[in-house]
């Protein structure tokens, strides 16, 4: 009917948890050779206790969603919100660089009135997403809200209004907009936003910036997953400019270090993804910019300098573009 310590539990938990003891003596226990302290614990305290445990941040931008709730007045309709909250979860657990929280963790507040900052604290993490569903008829609006959890800041908050014709795609579509969004506040920045430029396919999304994560290693095997990641992204998305423009740097960046044992073959593949990177967007500073690297690899100088200088008129305060550019101008002796 209650529950005992032995005296040596008693002895390392003392003044440590606020709880009210009685001590019963010496007692024998079955199966133990000597008689022990035994001490037991007064159920009937009115002293109330929590226990909260801090887990230590993570190195990386860390974040957990919470279920999106369901404002409908429809129980059925919760199959709606937990759908999106976990296609919003998958999507961000894909992002490099971005520590995101299991389902089945956050799940478990579902229903539940919490503080952003008690969630913070007990899942590790310094960010919450959370969010709510509300339909009328054939409509649904769909709030979200990134909250800094250490403060409880709004950091970002937007809503979204979709006709409710087919859910999978509203689920696909409203996540990539969180997804770009969280990108752009937690990890890069405004470039998320130009990555994401005429993508809506978030599948497509995922694998260009997995593609980016292997481009980023500058090593030989790294661009040939990245390549495979591009192409990937490609048979998704036909139209994805940007992936054409990551392709033709998988070939570009073994030209530059002299890893590529076929020049030639290289030179031609670069170009080919380059001038369809310009067909689909020639406002992209990146498609000239690796235009510029092309030209300057074949000792075309003021190519190279014109497709610099048009890098940078498109993206004047890009640190890449003015980097590429003043490599440029010193290879030329300028």
């Amino acid at each position: 009917g209650g529950i005992c310590l032995s005296g040596s539990v008693f002895d390392q938990i003392e003044g440590k948890i606020p709880l009210n003891y009685e001590y019963l003596g010496e007692q024998t226990v079955k199966n133990i050779k000597n008689p022990v302290r035994v001490y037991r614990i007064n159920m009937k305290s009115e002293k109330k206790f929590t226990f909260e445990r801090e887990l230590k941040l993570p190195d990386k931008p860390s974040i957990a969603v919470l279920p999106f709730e369901n404002m409908s007045g429809d129980p059925t309709k919760e199959y709606f919100s937990d759908g999106l909250t976990e296609e919003i979860i998958t999507g961000l657990s894909k992002i490099p660089k971005l520590f995101v929280i299991a389902r089945n963790s956050t799940f478990t507040y579902k229903g539940k009135p919490v503080k952003v900052q008690q969630v913070s604290r007990e899942l590790g993490v310094k960010y919450v997403l959370e969010g709510s569903v509300r339909s009328a008829g054939e409509r649904v609006r769909i709030t979200a809200q990134l909250i800094d959890g250490m403060t409880g800041q709004h950091l970002w908050a937007e809503h979204y209004d979709r006709q409710m014709k087919d859910i999978f795609a509203i689920q696909d579509d409203i996540t990539m907009k969180i997804v770009v969004a969280l990108q752009v506040k937690l990890t890069k920045g405004e470039q998320a936003r130009l990555m994401s430029k005429g993508i809506d396919n978030l599948d497509a999304y995922i694998k260009f910036l997995m593609a980016e994560e292997y481009v980023y290693k500058l090593s030989k095997d790294g661009l040939i997953l990245a390549r495979q990641k591009y192409e990937e992204a490609i048979d998704l998305e036909p139209e994805y400019a940007r992936a054409y423009g990551g392709l033709a740097a998988t070939y570009i960046v073994p030209l530059w270090f002299g890893w590529e044992d076929s020049p030639e073959h290289a030179i031609e593949k670069a170009n080919e993804y380059t001038q369809r990177f310009l067909a689909l967007d020639d406002t992209n500073a990146y498609a000239h910019s690796y235009l510029g690297a092309l030209h300057l690899i074949q000792q075309r100088w003021d190519k190279a300098i014109a497709a610099g200088k048009r890098a940078v008129t498109f993206s004047p305060n890009s640190a890449d573009m003015l980097a590429a550019f003043a490599v440029t101008l010193k290879r030329v002796g300028r």
